[in-house]
């Protein structure tokens, strides 16, 4: 029993320990003169001064934001159009081989039905100056498609450096 009164009277001793320490949290030095903050007037020029600075840098920081967001829609579109112009280089290019592809095949097939040499000759003759005719063809098409997707993506990097170039004039 006397172990019973003695766990029952720590339980309330460190309860009310635990209160103290509480309070003395809340109200630690309530009235500390050296961490109380200076009754001091600021001088109107300063005030002046010191909210003109911050008015100055919310528009800086408001130009800079507008800049940033401009820049990553810039980006964003210069991808979206660099991947459409990716995609119809690599359809053309899947074109261009299925198309080579085929007459080659077809080549193979009229050769297996040649009867004679002479026959075989002007039937690879033949191919060949189709496949170049294709090949230059199909080449220029490359190039065309290569050629108009270059203008594009400089076309509006160079419209978003010149309009930045100009809201800086500007500012």
């Amino acid at each position: 029993m006397t172990e019973t009164k003695t766990a029952a009277s720590t339980k309330t001793a460190r309860a009310k320990t635990a209160e103290t320490a509480a309070d003395a949290t809340v109200t630690a030095f309530p009235n500390f003169e050296a961490f109380a903050l200076p009754k001091m007037e600021v001088p109107t020029l300063t005030r002046e001064m010191a909210e003109k600075g911050i008015e100055q840098a919310r528009d800086a920081y408001a130009k800079i934001k507008s800049a940033a967001e401009e820049a990553t829609d810039l980006m964003e579109d210069g991808f979206e159009t660099t991947r459409r112009g990716v995609l119809d280089f690599n359809r053309k290019a899947v074109d261009a081989a299925k198309t080579n592809s085929d007459a080659t095949f077809a080549f193979v097939k009229d050769l297996f039905e040649v009867k004679s040499v002479a026959e075989m000759i002007e039937l690879q003759a033949s191919f060949a100056r189709s496949q170049f005719d294709a090949l230059s063809g199909q080449a220029k098409d490359m190039q065309e498609l290569s050629t108009k997707l270059a203008t594009e993506v400089s076309g509006s990097v160079k419209d978003a450096i010149e309009k930045t170039t100009k809201d800086f004039k500007a500012a």
